[in-house]
């Protein structure tokens, strides 16, 4: 046997694992909320109840991710942009987390300032995308979410805004390095914006690319995520 036929691709057993995983994971889920279907209204509003939904949330989440990353890196991962209802696709966002923020006593609310109702960008790809920040955002949220929508340059500007204690400094000063490394205090591998950026350059019009951009404020006060497309 040589040497190429008994090595292993690591890389695809992860993404297979990962795979298996996140079925694994959808079918814990759907039990668990069929087992919360069964009790009182008391019984299922608890602290526990709130970091069980939330941890179920960000698991999933975080398995998108890897995979996403997986077809990043081998090249698999298509683009399919098309028009979309901006109130519809933010709507369905706020929709798929719904019982995570109940549970965390988090109000959600959406704008859509002045543009065309219709956006042009990959539904998929960018609802992950979408999808991660506003699990961060629950995370440090107190109490309050806002996603906004607007033009900015013939730009189409989608916000995350919360009204946490905002993005550390350090990861507002080196957000362009994409991936900064895990942090031994807060345990973030920056891999959710290295992710984020990634989707943003794929859409691309008259040569200019779509970007991310964190920073701290908003009519919130904390947290402010931005992905721009063109």
């Amino acid at each position: 046997m040589s040497e190429q036929d008994s090595g292993l691709d690591f890389s695809m057993v992860i993404a297979s694992t990962v795979h298996d995983m996140k079925n694994s994971l959808a079918t814990l889920m759907h039990a668990h909320s069929d087992w919360l279907g069964q009790l009182s209204p008391e019984q299922r509003k608890t602290p526990e109840g709130a970091v069980i939904d939330y941890e179920f949330a960000h698991l999933n989440g975080m398995l998108v991710q890897l995979l996403g990353l997986y077809k990043l890196g081998v090249n698999q991962l298509p683009l399919r942009p098309d028009y979309h209802e901006l109130d519809d696709f933010i709507e369905a966002q706020l929709a798929h987390h719904r019982e995570v923020l109940d549970s965390r006593g988090i109000t959600a609310s959406y704008e859509v300032e002045g543009i065309s109702t219709l956006g042009f960008f990959d539904r998929e790809l960018i609802g992950s995308v979408v999808a991660n920040i506003i699990i961060n955002a629950i995370r440090f949220a107190r109490s309050a979410i806002l996603i906004s929508a607007r033009e900015e340059d013939e730009q189409l500007v989608i916000s995350i805004n919360d009204d946490g204690p905002g993005y550390p400094d350090y990861m507002i000063g080196t957000q362009a390095e994409y991936v900064q490394g895990i942090n031994q205090r807060s345990g973030s591998t920056g891999l959710g914006l290295y992710f984020s950026t990634h989707i943003a350059q794929r859409h691309e019009r008259n040569g200019v690319h779509g970007r991310i951009e964190i920073s701290n404020g908003g009519a919130l006060g904390g947290g402010l995520f931005s992905i721009y497309l063109p």
